[in-house]
């Protein structure tokens, strides 16, 4: 199965997933600069993690080798922890503000 699989990322060009994930990553950099809703900035933060992943398991697919793909498991865990962090921290800016406009961060000082 395994062997189907990579002749399969291997039909399209590597340029393809190339130009795919900088779509990706810079879509997410975008949002993150330019929207003030925090939910959507992080958001954006996951879609730029998974865009590296597609890309370290498009050349680890083109390499036949899996070392990258141990890599991308090691970035959706620290994605995964960043999320349940974010969150518990916007749930407590919202409680305390009504609001997850990250320009009311600076209310939250002292």
């Amino acid at each position: 199965m395994e062997e189907v699989t990579n002749s399969m990322l291997q039909a399209v060009p590597i340029e393809h997933y190339i130009i795919l994930c900088s779509i990706l990553f810079s879509l997410g950099v975008l949002g993150v600069l330019i929207r003030k809703n925090a939910i959507i900035i992080l958001g954006c933060v996951e879609l730029m993690l998974n865009s590296v992943n597609l890309l370290l398991a498009a050349f680890s697919a083109y390499k036949g080798d899996g070392h990258a793909q141990v890599l991308v498991f090691f970035i959706m865990v620290v994605a995964a922890a960043e999320v349940a962090v974010g969150l518990a921290i916007l749930t407590m800016m919202y409680r305390n503000t009504r609001s997850v406009d990250v320009s009311m961060f600076n209310k939250l000082k002292g």
